[in-house]
């Protein structure tokens, strides 16, 4: 499976508001400085969300986004199928003339299940989830001494 920039980009965003939301709004500019994106594209995407019902615009000059939802309400799978138009496409036929058993098995036994599989994964990841992982800090990153 791959999923695009905007997914990506999607994902990191929607992550920054779920640290933000207790704290309202965020502007596409801090979201573009904090993440080092482009705010012409991060406008792209936030359009996309805004479509899906998961982030709100604020207007004003303390205007911004903001979750549309509470973050354990939101999941990555969410926020995928806002963004990505090709995560789940059906598997292109294998030999659907030539032996239709084998394909029927290929589709029942391999390809709807890694499909579910993969959905459930996505679907059980919250924002939340996500936002804590992200404000936790790094263990790898220990204290020095100089003495």
């Amino acid at each position: 499976m791959k999923i695009s920039t905007r997914g990506r980009y999607a994902l990191a965003a929607m992550t920054c508001l779920a640290l933000r939301q207790e704290g309202g709004v965020e502007t596409l500019a801090a979201l573009s400085q904090r993440l080092g994106l482009s705010k012409l594209y991060l406008e792209q995407v936030f359009s996309l969300l805004r479509r899906a019902e998961l982030v709100q615009s604020v207007k004003g000059a303390q205007g911004g986004y903001r979750l549309a939802r509470d973050a354990d309400a939101v999941s990555v799978l969410d926020v995928l199928l806002a963004t990505e138009s090709a995560l789940f496409e059906k598997t292109e036929a294998t030999a659907p003339q030539s032996d239709p058993g084998l394909e029927r098995a290929l589709n029942e036994r391999v390809f709807e299940p890694l499909d579910g599989a993969v959905r459930a994964a996505l679907a059980a990841v919250s924002l939340r989830a996500l936002a804590d992982e992200a404000g936790r800090p790094d263990e790898g990153a220990g204290y020095v001494y100089v003495i």
